[in-house]
């Protein structure tokens, strides 16, 4: 059974006035338990209404969302309970911090699933361990930290809950190279130790390339693709149409394979990249 299903999922703003918007447009999808999903499309083209409407945020219009197999508008009454089984980061997360210090920041969401104080407190350290935030930074003010720091304690409040399906909204915005790399690579980390599911919302093709199981491609309200990486890329002019590109190492490797060069199709990191010329060269006895 899909963790995630979507049925003919929809939703229109401002219906019946003159700013009437198709957001999303009848998508359709089965996402698996333990899947690492990467969201791109250009600015509007629906992918944040998309995710919003997974965890009970925003109501469809028309369609329907199942998590495990359970339709989330089945009882409208009890929708809170689904964002605990379904976890948000929104872009710039750190603007959520409000408690007094990092540690009841993060406890906020294990409160209120009525969980016992030991299990709060497990829950808390292990959020924290995930995003490297020390025991020291627990017990100051959320306002007091830095900004790498500020995200990371966001996130942990999200990671606290401990979801079964994590929904990251360009969680790296306004990080520097850094700060990005090492974000995603606890992102990654927490996803290969819980073995939840993981959707990653990115403007990023080489962040959404080098973690993505599958790629959901969305374009003017509609999913245009949702396939493999390998597969999504490979329609690179499609993909610059739309005002999308395909990660760069996959440009360069494209141009050098045109002139004549016999490398692999598709290949999306620079790790990748690496391998490939590093086993032309040894084939051609060009290393030593």
């Amino acid at each position: 059974m899909s963790i995630i299903e979507t049925k003919d999922l929809s939703f229109v703003y401002g219906i019946g006035t003159p700013f009437e918007k198709r957001a999303v447009n009848n998508v359709n999808i089965k996402i698996e338990k333990g899947e690492f999903v990467g969201i791109m499309g250009h600015t509007g083209s629906g992918k944040s209404t998309f995710v919003q409407m997974l965890n009970g945020l925003i109501k469809p219009t028309s369609g329907q969302v199942f998590i495990n197999g359970k339709n989330i508008w089945e009882n409208p009454k009890e929708i809170r309970k689904v964002r605990f089984q379904v976890g948000m980061v929104f872009q710039y997360p750190e603007y959520q911090l409000f408690e007094e210090t990092v540690y009841k920041d993060i406890s906020f969401g294990p409160k209120n699933m009525e969980l016992t104080e030991s299990e709060i407190d497990k829950k808390v350290r292990d959020a924290a361990r995930f995003v490297n935030l020390s025991e020291e930074l627990l017990h100051k003010s959320p306002f007091d930290l830095s900004g790498g720091e500020k995200r990371r304690a966001a996130i942990a409040g999200v990671l606290s809950m401990d979801p079964d399906v994590l929904i990251l909204d360009e969680p790296t915005a306004g990080l520097d190279p850094v700060g990005r790399d090492v974000l995603l690579s606890q992102i990654c980390q927490y996803h290969k130790e819980r073995q939840n599911t993981v959707l990653l919302v990115s403007h990023s093709m080489e962040d959404i390339a080098r973690v993505s199981d599958r790629i959901m491609v969305m374009n003017k309200s509609n999913l245009e693709m949702f396939d493999k990486p390998k597969n999504v890329f490979s329609h690179d002019k499609y993909l610059e149409e739309i005002g999308l590109r395909v990660p760069q190492i996959t440009k360069i490797m494209a141009v050098l394979k045109e002139k004549g060069y016999d490398f692999s199709d598709g290949i999306l990191t620079v790790e990748q990249a690496f391998v490939e010329i590093l086993t032309k060269l040894n084939k051609e006895g060009k290393l030593w």
